[in-house]
């Protein structure tokens, strides 16, 4: 999966998580379980893993780190990345802008890479 495709799953992760929360607000009883896009996005990017039988434990830690670093490390640079621009815009108190438009511009930035 390429780093712009992370970057827009991870952008609808964290609008999943808002609307979430907005829905929470307006009805603290809502059911707002829903299919994650954070377990579609593991589900695709983490490999599967063949760990030997006979292996120690030191062993099997370096086959999962060796396996998933590579994954986890373009998963949380996407959601880091996205954190910031959202906390910028927060930090500089601006309230022309929301969350959802901060998350909006991102995905059509990572989108208008794609053409």
């Amino acid at each position: 999966m390429e780093q712009r495709e992370i970057m827009q799953r991870s952008v609808g992760i964290l609008t999943e998580a808002l609307e979430m929360r907005r829905r929470l607000r307006a009805d603290p009883d809502a059911d707002v379980t829903a299919d994650s896009a954070v377990a579609g996005l593991l589900e695709e990017m983490l490999p599967r893993i063949q760990l030997p039988a006979d292996a120690g434990a030191r062993e099997l830690a370096e086959i999962v780190t060796g396996k998933l670093g590579p994954a986890i490390v373009q998963i949380t640079s996407a959601l880091t990345f996205a954190f910031v621009q959202l906390a910028e815009i927060h930090d500089e108190g601006r309230t022309d802008v929301s969350s959802a438009d901060v998350l909006r511009s991102i995905a059509l930035h990572y989108q208008r890479d794609d053409s």
